[in-house]
């Protein structure tokens, strides 16, 4: 199946929280910093409040970014409206994300059980099907949004059914469990990604995708190897070392 989501030409980056280098992750600053060096692939993180409101966060806790205790999920919009982050930045609803860049495509990791269902009616709402990835590490959640929203939504595996679907490559009955793309990190304890799994994977027709690679280095091997995308915090590295590849984001 061909998702809507993955139409990109060339290997792509993805800014991973918006990315940090000019603002906090996941504030609209961050993104736009992002969109302006071209990127079109931008992944969050969703919470939700206690009176239902999506918000654009990583963490369970306040705490890193803010600097103020507490959890998401006992605060409402009204409270988290009020907070601010460093250099005054407020922390921003996923329906003021999808108004903001609307031509962007989101790749979504529902952080809670309960972040799902706002989630997929945000997209809905929004007619951003087609825009979207899910993943996340718990393959219920992953499960219910494609419940909620069909076999046209992109996903991505949980870490247990990504370890089923790498070990599936190499034997004679390889599975996908339906999804487009394998998004992981580079290693896993002693294992490390090749070229040739690489290979077998997107021979599954997944897409691979790696994460958050902020070196150089890294980078350029990973390109090299022949991954789909590489998601990275610092957005402009990621943007210069695919321009000097002959890739830049504006061909992705």
């Amino acid at each position: 199946m061909a998702w809507e989501f993955l139409n990109n030409k060339t290997q792509f980056g993805f800014a991973h929280r918006g990315g940090n280098t000019v603002a906090p992750e996941n504030t609209i600053a961050a993104f736009a910093h992002a969109q302006s060096l071209g990127y079109r692939f931008l992944e969050t993180d969703v919470h939700v409040t206690t009176d239902g409101v999506l918000v654009a966060f990583h963490d369970n806790n306040l705490e890193r970014i803010t600097g103020t205790p507490g959890a998401i999920s006992d605060r409402s919009w009204a409270e988290l409206s009020e907070i601010r982050l460093e250099g005054g930045h407020q922390i921003p609803t996923m329906d003021e994300l999808f108004e903001t860049f609307p031509t962007a495509h989101f790749n979504i990791d529902p952080k809670e059980n309960d972040a799902v269902a706002p989630m997929a009616a945000a997209i809905q709402s929004h007619g951003a099907l087609g825009r979207v990835c899910v993943g996340a590490f718990s393959d219920r959640r992953v499960a219910h949004a494609r419940e909620l929203l069909g076999p046209n939504l992109c996903t991505s595996p949980a870490p247990a059914h990504a370890a089923t679907i790498a070990a599936s490559a190499f034997g004679p009955r390889p599975v996908t469990f339906g999804h487009g793309a394998m998004q992981i990190p580079s290693r896993v304890g002693p294992a490390r990604l090749t070229a040739d799994m690489v290979a077998r994977l997107q021979r599954l027709g997944l897409q691979v995708h790696v994460w958050t690679i902020n070196q150089r280095t890294q980078m350029e091997e990973l390109l090299e190897m022949g991954v789909d995308a590489v998601m990275t915090d610092d957005v402009d590295l990621l943007a210069e070392v695919l321009a000097e590849r002959g890739t830049p984001l504006e061909a992705c």
